[in-house]
């Protein structure tokens, strides 16, 4: 599961405030991998992005204590926009691309 979070800000303290948002959030079970980037086009767009090992495993970790400190008030500036994407393929570099199924019910 790929949880992507849009933000768009020029608050001074936003990297610093993301990284422990990000820290908070790796620090949970299912957590995989995780970024901050900003834009190359414009200063004030940022990206958040974390992979989990599933749905569930991102939706504990929003349920967590720590998460709801550091990571939820970052969470709720964020844009308003669909942040919940399933990975269908995969490809390393130089790699095969891999398909996955739907984790998604039938008629969704």
């Amino acid at each position: 599961m790929i949880a992507l979070t849009h933000f768009e800000t020029d608050a001074p303290d936003f990297e610093s405030r993301a990284g422990t948002a990000l820290a908070a959030l790796a620090a949970r079970p299912g957590y995989r991998r995780g970024s901050l980037g900003r834009s190359t086009d414009d200063t004030r767009a940022w990206v958040l992005l974390t992979e989990w090992e599933d749905v569930g495993s991102y939706r504990r970790a929003l349920g967590n204590y720590e998460v709801k400190l550091h990571a939820t008030p970052l969470l709720a500036e964020a844009r308003d926009l669909p942040g919940g994407f399933e990975a269908l393929l995969d490809a390393a570099p130089g790699g095969v691309v891999v398909a996955r199924a739907s984790d998604r019910e039938p008629g969704w």
